[in-house]
Parts: C-alpha cells; structure tokens; sequence
C-alpha cells in the first residue's frame, strides 16, 4: 500500500494526542520512533497490538524507542482505549488523516468480500535522522514488538 521504504526521509507529520498535545517529527528527531498506524481503536486487533507494544514497552524503551501509535479515531475515542489498556505512549487522533495520507497508509480494502477505504495496518521505524529504518506491513498484531526489536 505505502509507497514509503526503508532509507526514505519520513513524512513530516503534525498531529494532537488523546490529550491535546501536539506532536512532530521534529519532536522525535535525535531519538528512534515506532509509528504503528491502526484501523480502529478498541477493535480485537488493534487491541491486540497496542497491548503487545504496551506490554513490551521496557524492552523498547531500553533500545532507544520511543511509540505513537496513529489512527482516525476521536481524541476522545483515543483517549478511551488508552486509559481502558493503560497504554503508555500517546495515541495520535488523526481525524482529518493528513499523517495518514502522507504515510500512505489510506486506501482500498476488502473484508468478508466487501471493498471500503480504510488504514492499512502498518509500522514505520524511523532512526535519529528521523529516516525510515524499516517498514513493517505485515504486522503481526500478537507479537509486534518482536517484529520491532
């Protein structure tokens, strides 16, 4: 789906969090960024990412990672999956999908035969020079944080 590969310059992005808090590239730039994009926040997949992420977030964080995790749900809806799986990494509410977009990952999709628009699930591992290091878009939503490391 992405046309976006591993030693392409990452987007520049600008998006606020459950919470209001606006964050950029440039805010990560000097530190290794995990962005995983998702579908729907509270869903059994995304779920199931988000708290493997959560639930490896010692090991990431002990290896220089610092997480945002991006979809088109509300602040509020954002804000609710975070607190109800005690996530500790901000969650972008990216409603007008302008990160989306410029990451690629909106497009065409089907499921049970059925063809909408919608996120492809997709991690981008971007290093220091805030460069794309790797992209995962076959994401395993139980062990993704293998994946990563």
């Amino acid at each position: 789906m992405t046309t976006l590969e591993a030693g392409d310059k990452a987007p520049k992005f600008e998006a606020k969090d459950q919470d209001g808090n606006t964050h950029t590239l440039e805010d990560y730039k000097g530190k290794k960024l995990v962005v995983f994009f998702y579908p729907k926040a509270s869903t059994p997949g995304c779920t199931a990412e988000a708290c493997n992420l959560r639930d490896n977030w010692k090991a990431l964080q002990s290896q220089g990672y610092e997480i945002l995790g991006v979809s088109a749900d509300s602040p509020k809806r954002q804000q609710n999956f975070k607190a109800k799986y005690e996530l500790p990494f901000p969650l972008l509410a990216d409603e007008d999908k302008e990160v989306i977009k410029a990451f690629g990952v909106w497009g065409p999709k089907k499921f049970m035969g059925k063809e909408y628009e919608g996120i492809h699930r997709t991690t981008f591992i971007i290093n220091e020079d805030s460069v794309l290091e790797e992209v995962i878009t076959k994401v395993k939503t139980k062990a993704h944080a293998e994946q990563i490391l």
